[in-house]
């Protein structure tokens, strides 16, 4: 095995599959690769990042329910910044604008149809 782990995959619940899917496409910039309504189940990704919407059917052997946190760890304050541009010139939802903290994380969060929140971030404790 290697010592490393993969990227993780998290798994964000949803209420309505249709309406979830059209958001995180036109509001957030994710592709839809597989998936929808049907099934219960959608894989979304933009870049590396990947990402699972599942329904309340499909969630019910394991009992999650929104609202759910997911970080995006961006690699400068600028991708932080144009992001939440694009993002707030989308309409997507934003909770608060991005802000240096001084845990020396620079965030913004913005959040989806359900309540679930992105913390989008920026780690500039090892900029020198």
């Amino acid at each position: 095995m290697k010592s490393e782990f993969p990227a993780a995959v998290p798994e964000i619940p949803v209420t309505d599959m249709n309406a979830a899917l059209d958001y995180y496409e036109s509001k957030l910039g994710f592709n839809i690769d597989w998936g929808g309504a049907g099934g219960g189940i959608a894989g979304i990704s933009k870049g590396d990042c990947r990402m699972f919407l599942t329904d309340r059917d499909f969630r019910a052997p394991h009992g999650n329910a929104p609202p759910v946190m997911i970080w995006l760890n961006l690699n400068s304050k600028q991708e932080v910044d144009e992001l939440y541009e694009i993002w707030k010139a989308s309409e997507a939802t934003i909770i608060s604008a991005p802000e240096s903290k001084p845990w020396k994380l620079h965030e913004f969060t913005a959040s989806d149809l359900d309540g679930n929140l992105f913390r989008v971030f920026y780690d500039f404790s090892r900029d020198p």
